[in-house]
């Protein structure tokens, strides 16, 4: 275990951004390289940001990280209320239950900065097999 690291062996994680803008070029993911540099703060090896449109595309980015055997795989963009905003329904076809504490945790914190963290559809899941 390296002194900056709190995992006692190498885990292995992917950042998918779910971002239809970004996946088209018209701007850059910024919050995909600030989940990958804080999985790695903590000892994982981060493979990504991967970007993809948001729907369809993020369900088969997580299912090929559910295959490819990953510790972890963080998502970030899509989760807001829009019609295009689709990561959570993506994300339910492929999970087997919800840690919805995590995400309660993570919105009371974003709060303090941005009020309208609290409109977050995020949800932390534990990867299925279905």
């Amino acid at each position: 275990m390296t002194p900056d690291s709190i995992l006692p062996a190498p885990y292995r994680a992917l950042v998918v951004t779910a971002s239809n803008r970004a996946a088209t070029g018209v701007y850059e993911d910024k919050g995909g390289p600030l989940v990958a540099d804080g999985l790695r703060s903590f000892g994982f090896t981060v493979e990504g940001p991967r970007v993809v449109p948001d729907g369809d595309p993020v369900e088969a980015a997580l299912r090929a990280a559910v295959e490819a055997g990953y510790d972890a795989v963080v998502t970030t963009g899509g989760t807001g209320v829009s019609p295009t905003d689709r990561t959570p329904e993506a994300t339910r076809a492929v999970i087997d239950y919800e840690v919805p504490g995590i995400a309660e945790a993570i919105r009371a914190f974003g709060r303090e900065k941005v009020p309208t963290a609290a409109l977050s559809r995020g949800s932390p899941e534990s990867p299925g097999t279905h």
